[in-house]
């Protein structure tokens, strides 16, 4: 793509040199199926065998993989409307909420939303999100001063809805709540395993919807009632502000937001930070480096903490594939895309390509901080998506993370007693398995 004016190349364009996608042999699919493989090693022999843009078929018609960068931002970000969301499968549990909506509701709701995770909006929720990381800070002296072990997957999920819990309501977390709260992990980490009939897999999952509606029906109310909370209104009272002069924004889609917020903003925070601790496990020189980069609080150091957020990201992104809808034909990357075609844009993939990313399976922070340290195509990074509808709370992902290491890295090494040895594709990338580990103190890198 020519990034000084957005435009594509003229190899590009409809009819220089327009050539079907290519596509893996029947056979290659046919050995996944034999061998019980999931849906990632498939696509990883796709990419290998016929590169960026490569089609397979598991029925009758050509999936399309795209994986190259500037067929990456030809899709996502020039050309959304040729390239469409359709039903989310996370429609189950987040109803018409802006992750699942599209079309001109989610313009209308990604507007409203935006103000609240960006610029002014973000620090608003500054103090909101550095108050749950002392929470969190003070369990793990806790801990340490205890000798007792704690689950690093648990905590990081208990820190991230803490933190966005604060944000949407003004209330710190209570047990209570994150006890029942529990519920939107675990319809999150289902949704590929439940039925394909709507009915069946909202039956299969309705004790665990229910917590979830009681939780967000209780939230609302108190706001409603004017509950603001020690941490101030939160983003729920600004929903219900809207909704005086919104008719659509009705209690239900006030629901769906909040449990979309709720779902998006602390699962893939929580799983980031947990792969990120168990590759300072495998790489701790990594963590001595970051804490070298400056002292408490300073520019180098939150730049050197921020390489090992999106280190871990590139590695292990928030969205490991971003499924869209061909609504018309179009040409790709020199390729004919017929309409009603299904595209699988796989950001995994992509921050994995040997021709893009030097020893692209090595945990090393530096890529972020040094000069050319990574590509400087836009779509040869993104965790959080690229384009439009990018991830509403990318910002908020970011600096909820940061924070928490500016409060934990320093002061604990980790020692785990057992790793996950399995990797779970689900909505996310999560590691398969618990993660327990004892707490070392230390004063200094």
């Amino acid at each position: 793509m020519d990034t000084a004016t957005g435009s594509d190349p003229l190899p590009y364009a409809p009819g220089a040199g327009v050539r079907p996608v290519p596509e893996v042999e029947p056979e290659v699919v046919e050995r996944w199926r034999s061998e019980g493989g999931g849906l990632v090693e498939l696509l990883t022999e796709v990419r290998a065998r016929l590169g960026g843009v490569a089609a397979f078929r598991l029925g009758p018609s050509p999936t399309v993989l795209v994986t190259d960068p500037q067929a990456v931002q030809h899709v996502l970000a020039l050309h959304p409307e040729r390239y469409v969301k359709r039903s989310h499968r996370a429609r189950l549990l987040v109803g018409d909420g802006v992750l699942a909506a599209t079309g001109a509701a989610w313009k209308s709701q990604r507007r409203l939303l935006q103000s609240q995770f960006t610029g002014t909006g973000m620090r608003r929720h500054e103090h909101r999100i550095t108050a749950a990381a002392r929470t969190t800070a003070a369990r793990w002296d806790a801990y340490a001063r205890d000798g007792r072990t704690l689950d690093v997957g648990r905590e990081m999920r208990r820190y991230a809805l803490d933190a966005i819990w604060r944000t949407l309501t003004g209330h710190p977390l209570d047990d209570e709540t994150e006890r029942e709260l529990a519920a939107v992990a675990g319809i999150g980490a289902a949704l590929p395993t439940l039925p394909t009939d709507v009915a069946a897999a909202r039956d299969a999952v309705a004790a665990d919807l229910a917590r979830i509606d009681a939780v967000a029906r209780h939230a609302i109310e108190a706001a409603r009632k004017g509950e603001a909370g020690p941490d101030g209104p939160g983003v729920l009272h600004f929903l219900l502000d809207a909704a005086r002069e919104r008719p659509e924004y009705t209690d239900q889609l006030i629901r769906d937001e909040l449990v979309t917020l709720l779902a998006a903003g602390h699962e893939t925070t929580a799983t980031t930070l947990t792969w990120l601790y168990l590759l300072l496990d495998r790489c701790p020189g990594a963590r001595e480096q970051a804490l070298a980069a400056g002292g408490d609080g300073s520019p180098q150091r939150r730049q050197a903490l921020q390489a090992l957020v999106h280190e871990t990201l590139r590695l292990y992104p928030s969205a490991w594939i971003l499924p869209r809808h061909a609504a018309e034909a179009d040409t790709l990357a020199g390729h004919t895309v017929e309409a009603g075609t299904d595209i699988l844009v796989c950001p995994y993939l992509t921050h994995r390509d040997p021709e893009l990313w030097r020893d692209p399976e090595e945990f090393d922070p530096r890529r972020f901080t040094a000069p050319d340290g990574r590509p400087s195509h836009p779509g040869a990074y993104y965790p959080f998506g690229v384009g439009p509808r990018a991830c509403l709370g990318l910002q908020f992902a970011l600096r909820e993370s940061t924070v928490l290491l500016e409060h934990l890295l320093p002061a604990h090494t980790l020692t785990f007693s057992s790793t996950p040895t399995r990797t779970a594709y689900g909505i996310t990338i999560r590691p398969d398995g618990p993660t327990p580990a004892s707490l070392n103190a230390t004063t200094g890198p």
